[in-house]
Formats: structure tokens, sequence, C-alpha cells
């Protein structure tokens, strides 16, 4: 995997930039927004869409994290995969979210159901809790760290 993130990090897909609270509070705020959605198309039925929101919300909370830290990632797969090696953070969640959405949103033969999208919907929960967590409490040295691990495994 450390050659598709590096590849992707010499195509300019995944770059350092500077560390932004801003930014980083912006998808926190999309992240919400996702979630709130998601669960409005749940209450309508509307399964298929409000699965791909639910991990539209946990995506943006891993961009938030890795914006706190300076790192800017513009492709899915390597952002789940950048949570798990730079954080040593478990994204089996996330990728079974995302796997969820791609079923959902393009090919017709997979329908969500209600109980799904309110399962997914609990995870998300639980993670984008997780992920905040990690958002308010990291430190600048935290943060140093993270870069320079970065540094080491991709360039």
């Amino acid at each position: 995997m450390n050659l598709f993130i590096k590849k992707l990090v010499k195509e300019g897909k995944i770059k350092l930039t500077e560390p932004s609270d801003e930014v980083s509070e912006s998808y926190l705020q999309k992240s919400e927004k996702s979630l709130i959605s998601s669960k409005t198309l749940l209450s309508i039925e509307n399964f298929d869409d409000a699965t791909a929101l639910t991990y539209y919300s946990m995506y943006y909370s891993v961009l938030s994290l890795l914006y706190k830290c300076g790192i800017k990632s513009e492709n899915h797969t390597a952002t789940l995969i950048l949570l798990n090696e730079l954080f040593e953070i478990n994204n089996s969640k996330i990728i079974t979210a995302k796997k969820e959405r791609v079923d959902k949103q393009y090919y017709v033969d997979f329908n969500a159901t209600k109980d799904e999208v309110k399962e997914g919907i609990e995870i998300a929960e639980e993670f984008n809790a997780e992920m905040l967590e990690l958002i308010h409490n990291i430190k600048k040295t935290d943060m140093e760290l993270i870069i320079e691990k970065f540094k080491e495994i991709y360039f």
C-alpha cells in the first residue's frame, strides 16, 4: 500500500500543508451536516442516499483530523490508509461504510434496509465521536510526530 500512497504523493493528490484548525473545523461541520442529512433521509425511507451520507460523515471526520495535522488527501482509499498507518486507528468501520456507499450508489441490485441504515448511523456516531476526541486532544508534539512519520514512510 505504501507504493500507492507514494504514487499519490508524487502526483500531488496527497501533500503536506499548513495545519489548519479552520479547515479542520469546516470538515467537522460537513461531517455533522452529512449525519443530520442521513437521519433525515432515513426518516423518509431514502435508504441508499442515507447510506452514502453516513459514509461521508465519517470521511469528513478523517479529513478534519488530517488537516488538523497538516495533511491534505484527495483520495478516499488513501485517506483511510493514512488513518490506519499514521494514527494506528482501526479503519475497518469506515472501510465497511465506504463499501456500503459504493454498493448502494453504483449498483442497482444492492438496496439498503432501514435496519442497515440505522446501524450505519450508530457506527458513524461512535466513529465520529472518536475522531472528534482525537482532534480536540491532539497535541502539537503529536502532530509533529505524525508529520515526521508521514515523511519517513512516503518520501
